[in-house]
């Protein structure tokens, strides 16, 4: 089911290195943590558009929003807190308003971060950013989709958001797999419950109905890897079919995918859904397996919900 961990981030940076030859009009920007969000693979193929600003966020969203202005494809990249977070205004009303072409794509998302703890750890980047009117929000589930997410972004004209994450975590999606933004995949058909999922949390939505299929229930798992504009087609089709759903997510259920799946659900498919995410707390230093399990986010937590919305069902 799943095949070697590898980090998203690894895979971006490729993607990136790539792009250095095949688009002159890219531009990459880092705030201090190339190294760690793996921009430094497009530096040292093309350091001349390349811009290091420093510990400086703010400031890199407003150049790059000049630089995107006058027609540059622009790639910046930091921490999910610092993305998301440090400089909102700044995206709000000089990437998003004015709706240029400026991806922001951050690594170090979720809980998984680990060790670093709160202040690091992104639980609300998505609902920040899924607020914003003209942003795409992006979430792949693993570096394979995240290396072919990177592409498809480049190949987007208007603002973007991408969240990856920090460790290693299977890869469950082929090496040559297709990304088109605002689709869904069904990656296993089942007739009794729908589980979707973003991020990491996919290999764990599968892993979980690899358990239920060994109960007799039969789960279909669906990979959200984008979170806005959210593929409703694909949502109805499944739980016309299942009468059930579970969202998984390594982010909060306020704001995230458990709440888009919810407004889309609600306005048009109302079934019952259980919503696995953090529950409107911040998190705290540890070993990511053990937060996964301590914050509700492991396999036998979605396991768990799947059987409580089929319950819930009729």
């Amino acid at each position: 089911m799943t095949g070697e961990k590898l980090a998203q981030r690894n895979y971006y940076g490729k993607a990136l290195a790539e792009l250095a030859t095949e688009k002159p009009n890219v531009v990459v920007m880092d705030a201090d943590l190339a190294g760690s969000t793996k921009t430094s693979e497009f530096q040292k193929v093309c350091p001349e558009r390349f811009v290091e600003v420093g510990i400086a966020e703010q400031n890199m969203i407003g150049i790059a929003s000049g630089l995107a202005a006058s027609g540059k494809i622009v790639f910046v990249s930091t921490f999910g807190v610092f993305a998301t977070g440090r400089c909102w205004e700044q995206i709000r009303l000089g990437v998003a308003y004015p709706k240029l072409n400026v991806k922001i794509v951050a690594t170090h998302c979720g809980i998984s971060v680990g060790e670093d703890g709160a202040s690091h750890q992104a639980l609300e980047d998505m609902a920040i950013m899924r607020a914003l009117p003209n942003m795409v929000v992006v979430a792949p589930a693993d570096a394979y989709e995240a290396y072919a997410a990177t592409r498809a972004l480049a190949e987007y004209d208007g603002p973007a958001y991408m969240r990856m994450g920090r460790a290693d975590f299977p890869t469950i999606l082929p090496s040559d797999v297709r990304f088109e933004i605002g689709k869904a995949s069904v990656l296993v058909e089942g007739t009794d419950v729908t589980i979707i999922g973003c991020g990491q949390m996919v290999s764990s939505c599968l892993e979980a109905a690899e358990q239920l299929k060994a109960d007799g229930i039969s789960a279909e798992v669906v990979n959200m890897s984008t979170i806005k504009p959210l593929d409703t087609d694909t949502l109805f089709r499944s739980v016309e079919k299942t009468g059930c759903c579970v969202t998984a997510e390594e982010h909060s259920i306020l704001g995230g995918l458990g709440s888009a799946v919810a407004e889309a659900l609600c306005d048009s498919k109302c079934v019952p859904l259980e919503r696995i995410g953090t529950r409107d707390t911040f998190g705290e230093s540890g070993k990511p397996e053990d937060l996964m399990v301590k914050y509700g986010l492991s396999t036998a937590d979605i396991y768990e919900a799947a059987k409580k919305s089929i319950s819930r069902k009729g």
